[in-house]
């Protein structure tokens, strides 16, 4: 006689704590996250993550989980997931990490579409007095707890669209031909002037933190043809305005054979595709920092071209007390960006307030053949660059009219002893660049963990 066999008893799903580290989020339910949750309408995923909010309303319990990419809404049952559970999610405290499991469904209500109704939830971690609670909170306490300040949902926001902007970056260098050469970070000299240079032992003797990667990237460029380098920067400014940090990242292309006019012409096509790139790719981030993306969407080239006395002109008509020869801060550089509605670029400042490697003008002996590009909004110069001086001799005067040490710049004048060529090259600041397109005043908040004058720590 033959015996029937009995069905095996149904259980749940173990809640596995652990990520599939190879998962792309969008194909495996048990590896899901929440900016690919389109992609499991009406299918039972797993997430993991942490409690961003959480509020109930008799039997039903309305939880916001954040994972990284995104924010969704969780609603529990006691019928969904039992009693000993629900109790369990009503307890819940902010920032207690989880792993759940739910069924994804469609939720016009919701910002992101979907929402999640829960069948099993397990806590990983519970947290006590959160520092960072739902009340307002002064700039100084959230750079204090910057390490938790992260979390939030605008600065959650920066971070990935300062991942977009690192990215979008590279993929223009890259996709014009240009080779990343790095630059080092310790420096035997100065490359913009030694009031602002971080000092450091090096075995016997001193070295300094790199205030540029330029030099270097001239090297480079006599090498590759095309190069550009990306990387920390470093200045001792003892300045505590929104616009500087001690600590920077620069993108920093040089070309081989390119005079100031492609400079320009490179430099304006860079910042265009840069930008639509984030306007394109980064939709919810910058909503959710409430920027205007109609302002964006007319960074189009060509931008403005003025020349420095141009600009001169201008911040006299706004009653500025300027003359020929003065240097431009944030206020001057506001007021001359307010006359336009992208971008402008001014070279041809005079070469006695610019760097010594900067070529003269063949036309003005006055002037150096540069350029800053003026970004709109109050945001100041996103962009300095220049046709660099080629001419051993007039660069070995330079060098000595600056009070630089020859020794410690004689392997850059070998650059113009040996099949020395025209060459240009500009340094593009990140985080303020990244202020400017999310809209935020402040660079502190455009980098993970800023280094300013009065701050190193976290």
């Amino acid at each position: 006689m033959k015996l029937k066999r009995e069905a095996p008893e149904m259980t749940e799903r173990k809640l596995n704590p652990f990520r599939d580290p190879l998962s792309n989020g969008r194909d495996d339910p048990e590896n899901a996250l929440i900016e690919s949750i389109v992609h499991f309408d009406n299918q039972e995923v797993c997430l993991r993550g942490w409690v961003q909010n959480l509020r109930s309303s008799g039997k039903v319990a309305f939880l916001q989980l954040r994972d990284g990419t995104g924010v969704i809404q969780c609603v529990a049952s006691p019928k969904d997931v039992g009693e000993e559970v629900f109790s369990k999610i009503r307890g819940l405290s902010l920032e207690t990490s989880v792993v759940l499991r739910g069924l994804v469904k469609k939720d016009d209500r919701s910002k992101i579409g979907f929402e999640l109704v829960l069948s099993q939830l397990e806590v990983l971690h519970s947290t006590v007095d959160y520092p960072i609670g739902k009340k307002e909170h002064g700039v100084a306490f959230l750079m204090q707890h910057r390490h938790l300040w992260l979390r939030s949902s605008k600065q959650v926001a920066l971070m990935r669209l300062r991942a977009e902007l690192i990215k979008a970056i590279r993929d223009y260098f890259d996709s014009k031909a240009f080779r990343l050469v790095d630059s080092p970070i310790l420096t035997p000299n100065a490359c913009e002037g030694t009031s602002t240079l971080f000092e450091t032992p090096y075995f016997d003797s001193v070295a300094y933190l790199t205030q540029s990667g330029q030099l270097y990237a001239e090297a480079s460029a006599l090498a590759c043809g095309k190069v550009y380098c990306f990387g920390p920067t470093f200045r001792a400014e003892k300045s505590k305005t929104r616009r500087h940090l001690a600590e920077f990242w620069m993108v920093e292309p040089e070309v081989a054979f390119m005079d100031l006019q492609g400079d320009m012409d490179l430099a304006e096509d860079f910042i265009e595709s840069i930008v639509q790139r984030c306007v394109q790719n980064c939709p919810h981030e910058l909503a959710t920092l409430e920027r205007s993306v109609s302002a964006l969407e007319k960074i189009k080239k060509p931008f403005p071209r003025i020349r420095y006395e141009e600009a001169i002109e201008i911040l006299i008509k706004k009653k500025f007390p300027v003359k020929f020869g003065d240097d431009f801060g944030g206020d001057e550089e506001t007021a001359i960006s307010e006359e336009f509605d992208r971008p402008v670029i001014i070279h041809r400042y005079p070469k006695s307030i610019k760097a010594f490697y900067m070529r003269e003008d063949p036309e003005d002996d006055r002037l150096a053949l540069c350029m800053d590009v003026i970004a709109p909004e109050g945001v100041g110069e996103i962009i300095g660059g220049s046709e660099r001086e080629s001419d051993l001799s007039v660069l070995e005067k330079k060098i000595q009219e600056h009070n630089l040490s020859k020794d410690a710049f004689e392997w850059y004048l070998d650059l113009r002893r040996f099949g020395s060529v025209p060459h240009s090259g500009f340094g593009l600041g990140l985080e303020r660049t990244l202020g400017w397109i999310a809209g935020v005043p402040h660079v502190r908040e455009c980098v993970p963990f800023p280094r300013m004058m009065d701050k190193i720590w976290p």
